[in-house]
């Protein structure tokens, strides 16, 4: 009994004491997180977003090969076709709460219009907002543009 309270007063105490010593006067790591945002690694797979070419034309034709690559069935879609008889998504909709975020859908696509980006601040409480329409993906494209995209002429029979 008195070795375990001699181990505790004069060997634990002292440990413990010095380690909080030690880290008071380091610098602090935590992050104010709603003023500082942390930088999430480049293979991070956040929210998704639709690309569109230089004149702002969609990149997406509605081909289906990402829906059809989704493990989870969460994306919807409707193909239209415009003046020039081009094809393109009428309704594109992507159900957040069915999502995994696996990226299928992005290397699925044969046009390079669907990609997961870096966006992790998605959390709502109304369930009916976690269906993200097109229109919500076309705003939520990154503010840089890394390539500059140029639109393959295609002849329409």
């Amino acid at each position: 009994m008195a070795a375990g309270i001699f181990k505790t007063i004069f060997l634990a105490l002292p440990k413990g004491f010095y380690t909080t010593i030690k880290h008071l006067f380091k610098k602090p790591v935590t992050f104010q997180y709603p003023k500082e945002k942390v930088e999430m690694a480049p293979r991070y797979k956040g929210l998704h977003y639709f690309e569109v070419y230089d004149d702002g034309t969609d990149r997406c034709v509605c081909c289906g090969l990402c829906a059809a690559a989704c493990p989870a069935d969460a994306i919807y879609m409707e193909p239209a076709e415009n003046e020039k008889g081009e094809r393109y998504a009428k309704v594109y909709e992507i159900n957040l709460l069915r999502c995994i975020f696996c990226g299928y859908c992005e290397e699925a696509c044969p046009e390079e219009a669907i990609f997961l980006g870096h966006e992790y601040e998605f959390s709502n409480d109304n369930r009916d907002s976690f269906i993200y329409p097109k229109y919500a993906m076309l705003d939520n494209r990154p503010k840089e543009r890394f390539k500059k995209i140029y639109r393959k002429n295609r002849r329409v029979q």
